[in-house]
């Protein structure tokens, strides 16, 4: 019966983690600067749901400098951001 369990409950958790992975979602923006050299980007964005965020304009860490090269000013960009280590962070573009 408590192997029963177990497994029951790690199955509900390998979903539970599976289902997170997949609510990041694709937000539409435009570059409105880029700051290479500080690791930022600064874009207007459509509301950022997975972060309870409305349309706006704000500045984002970039968490890998290769993602520069698909950024420049002026550019819609559809993009993940997230909260790590506290600061909100560009960490995906299509």
């Amino acid at each position: 019966m408590k192997n029963m369990f177990k497994i029951t409950a790690a199955t509900f958790l390998a979903l539970g983690l599976a289902s997170g992975a997949s609510a990041m979602e694709f937000t539409k923006g435009t570059v409105k600067k880029v700051d290479a050299k500080a690791k930022k980007v600064t874009l207007i964005h459509e509301e950022l749901k997975s972060l309870d965020m409305p349309a706006m304009t704000m500045v984002f860490r970039v968490k890998d400098e290769a993602l520069f090269e698909k950024m420049k000013v002026g550019s819609t960009i559809e993009f993940v951001a997230d909260r790590l280590e506290g600061k909100l962070t560009v960490i995906e573009l299509k």
